[in-house]
């Protein structure tokens, strides 16, 4: 039984209008940022579109239906998938860990992420990491607004893969678009973002927030990145304590196997069937406990994401 959800937009200084022109969502505004296709957040909580739970929060769906999930322990669904198109350069910015953020925000979690460059316009860079050696340089750099030479810039190209653990200063710039799989969190420290304004005023920066946060030195740009083989079938992407991250390319037919408590699926590219249902790109659906083998028809690209073996 796939779960299917209606999603929820997030409107945004640097949004356009991808998500409508591109993806065929149906939100009106030329600022459309962000599209949470699997969240149960207090910012964005998705609601069951069709059968049996129809109409129901996912985060309802959490709290009143745990079998469906594995009988998964926690109080909050553990990750939220969400596709981001960028018109224009995001803020760059940073994370906390789970110690930090349940200690300075309010209980939140931390926000481990990771993307997966679903399209990018050619001789794109992504920011991932900073050039400061120590910490002390790193607040130097900051506090004179040393932009240029703090900020580490890398080549990009559809199919790579980001790993973006807390600490990591990061930002998408202009015309990518990512698929993010994520902690459930929404908790970001933006360090510096160009000095742009938002209804007249400067947006809020969290400068002494990121000081602490931000890992001295960056991590190496090869523990962040990792390229795409292009190859039909199934690949494990990363595994870490909080998700596994899959890539399925399906040219005909193609089978995914994994015994997971539950597993969500992403459809980023092209057209097919999931067992016999009807499947496009911009679908997001979950597949629950006991789900553990889906067959794929068609040609397309899916991510599948799920908590860890």
């Amino acid at each position: 039984m796939m779960i299917r959800f209606k999603p929820v937009f997030s409107h945004t200084i640097w949004g356009g209008t991808k998500l409508r022109t591109d993806w065929g969502f149906n939100e009106t505004g030329d600022d459309i940022g962000e599209c949470w296709t699997i969240a149960a957040h207090p910012h964005g909580d998705v609601s069951v579109s069709g059968g049996k739970y129809d109409g129901m929060h996912l985060s309802e769906l959490w709290a009143e239906h745990r079998e469906l999930f594995g009988n998964t322990e926690g109080d909050r669904f553990p990750l939220l998938i969400k596709i981001i198109t960028a018109s224009d350069d995001l803020s760059i910015q940073v994370h906390p860990d789970d110690d930090y953020a349940k200690k300075n925000e309010n209980g939140s979690l931390g926000k481990t992420e990771c993307w997966y460059i679903v399209d990018c316009e050619k001789d794109s860079k992504l920011v991932i990491g900073h050039n400061a050696r120590t910490k002390a340089e790193l607040e130097e750099m900051i506090d004179e607004g040393r932009w240029t030479e703090f900020i580490r810039e890398i080549p990009v190209k559809k199919g790579d893969f980001i790993n973006i653990v807390p600490g990591t200063v990061h930002a998408i710039k202009g015309g990518i678009t990512v698929l993010e799989s994520q902690q459930n969190s929404d908790i970001t420290y933006r360090v510096y973002d160009y000095d742009r304004m938002q209804n007249g005023l400067p947006r809020e920066l969290h400068i002494d927030k990121s000081k602490d946060v931000i890992t001295v030195p960056a991590l190496s740009v090869d523990k962040s990145v990792i390229s795409e083989d292009g190859l039909s079938g199934v690949k494990k992407l990363l595994s870490c304590k909080y998700f596994d991250v899959f890539r399925i390319n399906v040219d005909g037919e193609e089978t995914f196997s994994e015994k997971r408590p539950f597993l969500l699926a992403s459809v980023i590219e092209g057209n097919g069937e999931a067992d016999g249902e009807k499947i496009k790109k911009g679908d997001a659906f979950m597949l629950p406990s006991g789900y553990d083998k889906l067959s794929f028809k068609g040609r397309m690209k899916i991510i599948i994401s799920s908590l860890p073996a």
